[in-house]
């Protein structure tokens, strides 16, 4: 399929000073464009600051920073009806500015009228808090999702100073929250170490069981 029979994605960026996750965005959008022609989004249009970047990912940026896709437009620019699914991006900075958006909740109100998908990853699902009807209820009400728990927060720099917790927020308005158990996947990591651990220490055992071997036959 050619780039111009694709459909269109919308995806959702924060512009606030905390930025963006880079692995995160580099992953989705490196997934949603095997799919979609994807265009980026931030309030205003504004420049996007990618943070926790690596030499790897600093490389990607600096080429994907190059193409004419890479600058977003505002929200206001958005015309909701042209895209067949909205993605909003992992980022501490969306508590701050994507938390509380009447241009967001425009957007996310015609995606939930159309029933076109949906998806917020990470802290980015605190975008969806901007839905909300006349009366402040969540329009997400019943749903069930997923987001950063607060076992995750509570062990980064920045956790005291957030103003709202996603899990919580989801729980106090009338949602369900289920997210795996984080304790489950260092329990896997740390049988995944054990496990390499002892096959090195058997490899570097027989290796030098031979060498004893061919110093014994000489």
């Amino acid at each position: 399929m050619t780039a111009s029979m694709r459909r269109s994605c919308l995806m959702i960026l924060s512009s606030s000073s905390e930025g963006v996750s880079t692995l995160s965005f580099m992953q989705a959008f490196s997934l949603a464009q095997t799919a979609f022609n994807v265009q980026l989004a931030s309030p205003r249009g504004s420049v996007v600051e990618f943070v926790n970047q690596d030499e790897q990912s600093r490389k990607w940026l600096n080429e994907f920073r190059a193409k004419s896709y890479a600058k977003p437009i505002s929200f206001e620019q958005v015309e909701a009806s042209h895209y067949a699914a909205l993605f909003i991006a992992n980022s501490i900075g969306a508590i701050r500015d994507l938390a509380r958006n009447a241009e967001l909740e425009k957007i996310i109100d015609n995606f939930m009228t159309e029933k076109k998908p949906i998806c917020a990853i990470g802290l980015g699902v605190t975008g969806l808090f901007s839905a909300t009807n006349k009366d402040n209820m969540w329009k997400f009400k019943g749903f069930c999702m997923t987001a950063t728990s607060v076992f995750e927060l509570v062990r980064t720099p920045y956790f005291s100073a957030l103003p709202v917790i996603p899990e919580d927020y989801i729980r106090e308005h009338g949602a369900q929250y289920s997210c795996l158990c984080l304790f489950l996947f260092e329990f896997l990591a740390y049988i995944s170490h054990i496990i390499e651990t002892f096959y090195l220490s058997f490899v570097l055992q027989k290796k030098f069981m031979n060498f004893l071997s061919v110093f014994d036959s000489v």
